[in-house]
């Protein structure tokens, strides 16, 4: 019997093996009396980049945050399903939420840089989780894995938020990679950037694909079909007075856009609801 500790959490974690490296059911999702989501599965394909799409209020962001347990943090949260990581659920009662994010990363809407310098920013994960290695090599190949070092290697000291919008939000995602965890959870991250930002941070999503798995929300459908392999279309059940978000559809990425199975599909692609 494992022992309920951090120790034993990570372990379960890193021992197991399934042929996704993340398979999400999600029956019921509720905060307090709010069902926000039902009746989805999404498998999350191991080297893969998975783009969440839909309307406002579907529960893109509720369903992507069920895969590191972010939800916890929301009063009223309750959970019907089950999210397996290498085969082990992490909703099992003795897996740390913690573990947990150690493995699957998140970057959020907005850049979200802390109060400090760039490389304190860049070394704050690795000191939370006791790296006992060359902090500053580590931070010099998080900000070279974000695509950050040239521009910043000559003001590590200066403050992350004295940076732009868009090497803000790279500076989230060295933050991000330098724990080196295997998936990466990025919720609409180009939002709040401008085209040529939001242009780098897809290149960026590219180049870390080959290193990590990659699941991204977006409402911009032209930046599913350039940069994800698979997408999920989920939609707005209204029928009992309320909305609830659901799983439509589930493919590759090219054929969710070029030949689209669910009439609701079609109808959201061609532009006829938004």
């Amino acid at each position: 019997m494992i022992a309920p500790t951090q120790t034993a959490a990570a372990d379960v974690l890193a021992d197991a093996n399934n042929a996704a490296l993340i398979d999400c059911r999600i029956n019921n999702l509720y905060y307090g009396n709010f069902r926000a989501v039902r009746d989805s599965h999404i498998p999350i394909d191991r080297g893969s980049i998975t783009a969440f799409i839909g309307p406002s209020g579907c529960g893109k962001s509720s369903a992507l945050r069920c895969l590191n347990r972010m939800n916890d943090l929301v009063r009223g949260f309750r959970f019907d399903g089950h999210v397996h990581f290498r085969g082990a659920d992490i909703y099992h009662p003795r897996v740390d939420p913690v573990a947990v994010r150690r493995y699957i990363g998140m970057v959020f809407q907005q850049p979200n840089p802390f109060a400090m310098s760039i490389f304190n920013n860049v070394a704050f994960g690795l000191r939370l989780n006791r790296f006992r290695g060359n902090v500053a090599a580590k931070v010099e190949e998080a900000l070279r894995g974000a695509a950050l070092w040239d521009e910043v290697k000559d003001k590590l000291k200066a403050s992350g938020l004295s940076l732009s919008g868009g090497q803000q939000q790279r500076l989230c995602i060295a933050r991000a990679i330098a724990t080196e965890p295997e998936v990466m959870l990025m919720d609409e991250p180009c939002s709040a950037l401008d085209p040529i930002a939001t242009r780098r941070i897809e290149e960026l999503m590219e180049e870390l694909k080959q290193k990590y798995t990659i699941a991204i929300v977006t409402h911009n459908l032209q930046q599913a079909k350039r940069v994800a392999d698979k997408t999920a279309f989920m939609y707005v059940d209204t029928s009992d007075g309320g909305r609830t978000g659901y799983l439509v559809e589930f493919g590759d990425t090219q054929q969710i856009f070029e030949d689209p199975q669910q009439d609701d599909t079609k109808r959201y692609i061609s532009g006829e609801f938004s």
